[in-house]
Parts: structure tokens; C-alpha cells; sequence
């Protein structure tokens, strides 16, 4: 008989993350995760989620004691989307061998903890706190998975399809060959502002984080704040955040557009932190520390990934992507720069306009597609799908 034991100590806990470890030892695409981002998730001193909402794990044990499997749910006042219309709890770092009766028992127990919290439906597998972290189910593209990205075999499309999950909406990634020639109707777009010198763009600068980061929070507030529940950033939220990117910021990658000096675009970028991290095999101690710092010094990271990519409203539409994009292939494009993989983190199905800009960045392609289900405890209810932005 299979065994359902709560997260509740130490030794718990060291086996909810190693649940992970067994069952992708074989699998030459996983990069484990760090340790301590997993464990910070469930940490109320470190997620700032704790402050409106609970979770809990649980493992799984097959007859002879082996950890078959792992889930956690959790509830969270801020986890709403504008059209729902029943309270929706979330499960996520669901992980377990291809058998549906053990994926019954651990969704069917994370169920009934979210229906004694008054939910009456639940979204998985997702984060508990920020969406651009462990977010979704990977249904195509079972490559090696960006930082802090979701990743799992095939078979859990049909553990949770079969279960009863709905695609609730579909989280679309784009890659591109950042070395490859630009397109022709890319330069063609990119000249209505290429000899104008009312237009600028510029990469960041390490030495002027407080500058770009007002610029980031003027572009972020009208192109975002407002839309899903996002909430305007100060530029002292910024300049937080840039000093705690600044260790693995990459100046060459980050750019911003100017109209007249203010700031209209971004494109930010960042190394892939998992093409050093693969080696350090889930570990972040002093030793990993200092090897991380020899493999960021000796070896050349050669994929980088897209963060944010925005335009304000009122040049939407207007080749403003094409002029930062041209403007930073003049140096990303160029031998000083090592990279030759990119892709850009997930876009919402909901988000067509976001969904026409990456794929007008050129020679773009989908690199792969996870999906964020739904499941109504009323089974009667009339599922919807996310609604279009």
C-alpha cells in the first residue's frame, strides 16, 4: 500500500527535494535545481507569499519505502485572475513515476486540503509566489530547462489530462540564433528611426544601475502595471533588484530605447544561470560558491534568456522592437559577445500583442510550450479558459 506522508521536519524535506533526484537520474536533459531556491520557496522568512496565503507538501512511498512522489498545494489571497468566479488554490512541484493511481492519490489529497481552505478549484502545477518561477507543465520542447523553469518527462501531460486538468492557458517560449543575419523587413523597420537621432538605444551600464533603473520602472508602469494584477514598481524596487542581478548581469545584453531621452523600450537579458549551475549538481555551499565563480571565469556561457522584452503603449506597434533589437545585434552580433543559444521565458496564449512582438523579432521560433491547468472540484461548472488580454 502506497504511503502519503506530510513535509513536516528536516529529514521531510530532504526527501521531498530528493523525490526529484530519483526520478530524473536518467534523464541527460534535467538540470537539477539548487536546493535552496526549492527550500526557499517553503521558507515564511524568505517568500514574501506567506504573507497572504499557506502551504503543504507532502511525499509519496510505495510498498518497499521507495519515494515514488511529491506535491505540494498551497492558497494565496493575491493568486486571482481578473474573470474567476470561484476561489482557486494552486498545486505545484508535482513530481511522480508514470503510474495514475499514484498521481490520483497525490492530487486527490492536495484537492481535499484546498477544499477544507474554501477553494473550489485548483491551478497546477504552479509556483507558490512570483509566475516567472516553476510555472506550468512542458508538453513540448523536453530540453534542458532555463533557471528556476519547470521541467518533466511527457507523461505528466497525460497523468493530469487523464485526472481530469484542462488547459487553463498555454505559456509559449521563442527562441532565436542570435548569431544569425537579421532579417531584411527587421533593417527595414529598424531605418524609420536608424538615422534619426531623436532615437537612442543603449546597453546598460554597471556604474549607472540607479539611472537604468528609473528607466525600467517608467517602461514597466505603462506597459504592464495595471494588466493581471501587476502593480506599478518604485525605482527604489528596481534598483534592489538590479543590485542583487548585478553579480551575473551581463552589460552587452541589456538595452534600453530612448525617444527625445525618454525611455520608450527594453530588452532585458540575462546568462542562463543553468549552464553553470548543471555542475554543481543541486548544491550552493562555499565550494559550489567559489566552482561557480572558476565556471563563470573559464567557461563561456554560450545561451542567455530573455527576461523582459517591452515597448510602451503609445509606439506599440510602431518598429520600435525592430530599432532596439538591430541596435543590439550591432554588439550582441559582434565576437565580444559569446553567446550563440537565446530564449525568451514564456508568454501567455492570452497575450496576443506580446505573442506578435517575439515573433516579429526576426527568425524566431517556438523552442517549446508548457501549460498552466485547471481543475473545478464542481465537475458540473462550466470550465473557462484565461481570458485575451
Amino acid at each position: 500500500m502506497m504511503q502519503l506522508i506530510p513535509v513536516n521536519d528536516a529529514a521531510t524535506a530532504k526527501q521531498f527535494l530528493q523525490v526529484a533526484v530519483i526520478l530524473y537520474k536518467k534523464d541527460p536533459n534535467w538540470i537539477r535545481p539548487l536546493d535552496k531556491d526549492i527550500d526557499e520557496v517553503f521558507d515564511s522568512k524568505k517568500n514574501k507569499a506567506f504573507r497572504f496565503g499557506e502551504v503543504e507538501r507532502w511525499i509519496l512511498k510505495d510498498t518497499d519505502n521507495n519515494l515514488i512522489g511529491r506535491i505540494a498545494a498551497f492558497v494565496n489571497k493575491k493568486y486571482k485572475n481578473k474573470e474567476d468566479d470561484v476561489p482557486v488554490g494552486g498545486i505545484g512541484f508535482f513530481d511522480c513515476i508514470n503510474n495514475q493511481e499514484a498521481a490520483g492519490l497525490l492530487l486527490d489529497n492536495a484537492k481535499h486540503w484546498l477544499m477544507q481552505k474554501g477553494m473550489e478549484a485548483m491551478d497546477g502545477p504552479i509556483n507558490f509566489g512570483e509566475r516567472d518561477r516553476w510555472w506550468g507543465l512542458v508538453t513540448e520542447g523536453f530540453t534542458e530547462p532555463l533557471y528556476c523553469m519547470n521541467y518533466n518527462p511527457a507523461y505528466y501531460q497525460n497523468l493530469f489530462e487523464t485526472y481530469g486538468f484542462k488547459p487553463f492557458f498555454h505559456q509559449i517560449c521563442f527562441g532565436l540564433h542570435p548569431k544569425a543575419p537579421l532579417t531584411a523587413k527587421m533593417f527595414e523597420r529598424h531605418a524609420k528611426y536608424g538615422t534619426d537621432p531623436d532615437f537612442t538605444a543603449a546597453h546598460i551600464n554597471k556604474k549607472q544601475l540607479e539611472k537604468f533603473a528609473g528607466d525600467f520602472a517608467v517602461i514597466y508602469n505603462k506597459a504592464w502595471a495595471g494588466h493581471g494584477g501587476l502593480k506599478q514598481m518604485a525605482k527604489e524596487q528596481v534598483i534592489l533588484l538590479f543590485n542583487k542581478m548585478k553579480p551575473i548581469m551581463d552589460e552587452h545584453i541589456i538595452w534600453f530605447a530612448y525617444h527625445k531621452k525618454e525611455p520608450i523600450a527594453m530588452f532585458v537579458n540575462l546568462p542562463d544561470l543553468n549552464q553553470w549551475f548543471k555542475y554543481l549538481n543541486g548544491k550552493f555551499g562555499l565550494l559550489q560558491k567559489l566552482k561557480f565563480l572558476l565556471l563563470k571565469q573559464f567557461r563561456p556561457n554560450k545561451k542567455f534568456s530573455g527576461i523582459v522584452f517591452g515597448v510602451i503603449p503609445e509606439w506599440q506597434g510602431k518598429g520600435i522592437d525592430a530599432f532596439i533589437v538591430v541596435e543590439s545585434a550591432k554588439l550582441i552580433q559582434t565576437p565580444v559577445v559569446s553567446y550563440t543559444e537565446y530564449e525568451m521565458q514564456w508568454i501567455g496564449d492570452f497575450n496576443p500583442k506580446m505573442i506578435n512582438i517575439a515573433e516579429s523579432l526576426g527568425e524566431t521560433f517556438r523552442s517549446r510550450n508548457l501549460i498552466t491547468y485547471r481543475y473545478l472540484f464542481d465537475r458540473t461548472k462550466e470550465f473557462k479558459r484565461h481570458p485575451m488580454l
